[in-house]
């Protein structure tokens, strides 16, 4: 029985490394790195679009990059949970007995890791490029801490709901988005005069989503299956 829980606890682990190596071969390797190119993209021409108005570029620079931070979240929504769906293995995991709700937590954390990290690292880029005081860009960060959490975890659920439908990955952006606005205007309201409190909502909102989005997944891949 210890060797089993122990052969189940090394597969568990071994998820987010398995994802990180898929994603770090061939073409694997290009499509991890869309989000944070998307990110930083879209923070480069915001100003060409508005013009050098510092004054405005540090007024709309917040939801700038939250926008961005949402788009980059549901870039790679087709291959979060299809392939491995299409390939079995969640059928082999669950003769195992791992449940469809661990393996979509470990799934959201493998997400998080590989578009999260990433875009808290790029934020000071973004917020010199949008004219963000040093004030603003802590907010940023902190906003994107609390806030991507509950992007990764809608976007694992939406991933589990369009499994194996034909043009998935363009009904997942249409589901994601509208599940994904209170994220946005706390995240972006944080950083408004007074706006302090949008922290805390934002982090409510977060954790909502990471409460609710095992078991939704876990409902939409076990409906596949029957």
């Amino acid at each position: 029985m210890a060797k089993r829980i122990g052969h189940d606890c090394a597969a568990l682990a071994d998820l987010p490394a398995r994802s990180g190596a898929a994603a770090a071969r061939g073409a694997g390797a290009r499509r991890a790195a869309l989000p944070l190119l998307f990110f930083l993209a879209v923070a480069m021409l915001y100003p060409f679009a508005v013009g050098p108005d510092a004054r405005l570029l540090s007024r709309t620079g917040a939801g700038v990059i939250w926008v961005a931070a949402l788009l980059a979240a549901i870039l790679p929504l087709d291959r979060l949970v299809e392939p491995d769906v299409e390939a079995g293995l969640f059928d082999q995991w669950a003769l195992r007995g791992l449940s469809e709700e661990v393996l979509l937590m470990v799934r959201i954390v493998a997400h998080w890791i590989s578009f999260g990290v990433p875009l808290l690292l790029a934020a000071p880029l973004a917020a010199g490029l949008l004219s963000l005081d040093g004030g603003q860009l802590a907010m940023v960060e902190w906003g994107l801490l609390l806030g991507t959490p509950g992007l990764a975890a809608i976007g694992v659920t939406i991933a589990a709901l369009t499994a194996g439908l034909r043009a998935g990955a363009a009904l997942g952006g249409l589901l994601a988005i509208p599940l994904t606005v209170p994220l946005l205007i706390f995240g972006a309201g944080s950083l408004q005069p007074g706006g302090e409190g949008g922290l805390g909502l934002l982090a409510a909102c977060s954790l909502v989503a990471l409460a609710v989005a095992p078991f939704a997944g876990a409902a939409a891949i076990r409906a596949t299956r029957e």
